[in-house]
């Protein structure tokens, strides 16, 4: 498992405001929000399968509006995807009732050629996975997009390649309050329900 991309990501409702307001659309459209921005770069609104089969679109459907937790693994790996699923596992007891009405998990594939609908609804089922927790599969060329544009790459593209050596990091975030962070898919689960809490209710 390596560590997360130096790739920049937005964190706080003042840094995007800032690279927002000084972003412009095209002549007569005006300057695009803050909020338009980071998602016209971050959340490609692209097509999404659920393990229940169910279509849904990347934005609309499962991040705007909402706070969210992000993480990208696979069925069949040996690493370290186990270990953080059975992590998050616990991090969504802990939420108890709040996990899907106020706080979205959502796993997304790797190997959409071999993580089918089927093959993540088993995965779910094995793992104990409640509601509130969503695994989520899709054109592979459409999940790579979506790889990048969150950030989770290694900037050694050989590493990169390799699905065993994957980023094995959670990204959690408020999209309405345009509030963002990553922590380690490993870290204590009392720690990750503080973290998230904190971006769905930030002190002022």
């Amino acid at each position: 498992m390596r560590n997360i991309s130096r790739r920049r990501w937005i964190v706080g409702s003042g840094a995007a405001a800032s690279a927002g307001s000084a972003w412009a659309q095209s002549a007569g459209r005006g300057v695009a929000s803050s909020r338009e921005r980071i998602q016209a770069r971050y959340f490609p609104n692209i097509a999404l399968i659920t393990q229940d089969g169910r279509s849904v679109r990347f934005y609309d459907d499962l991040i705007k509006g909402r706070v969210v937790m992000l993480n990208f693994m696979y069925a069949t790996c040996e690493g370290a995807c186990p270990l953080i699923t059975s992590n998050l596992t616990k991090v969504q007891k802990l939420l108890g009732n709040r996990a899907g009405r106020d706080i979205f998990m959502y796993s997304i594939t790797l190997k959409p050629e071999q993580d089918t609908p089927a093959v993540l609804k088993q995965h779910v089922e094995m793992h104990g996975i409640g509601p509130g927790w969503q695994f989520l599969t899709g054109r592979p060329g459409d999940v790579e997009r979506l790889r990048r544009a969150l950030g989770f790459v290694d900037s050694d593209p050989q590493v990169d390649r390799d699905k065993s050596k994957h980023v094995g990091m959670v990204r959690y975030g408020n999209e309405a309050l345009q509030l963002w962070a990553t922590c380690p898919g490993l870290a204590t689960p009392e720690w990750i329900v503080r973290s998230v809490s904190g971006v769905e209710s930030p002190r002022v």
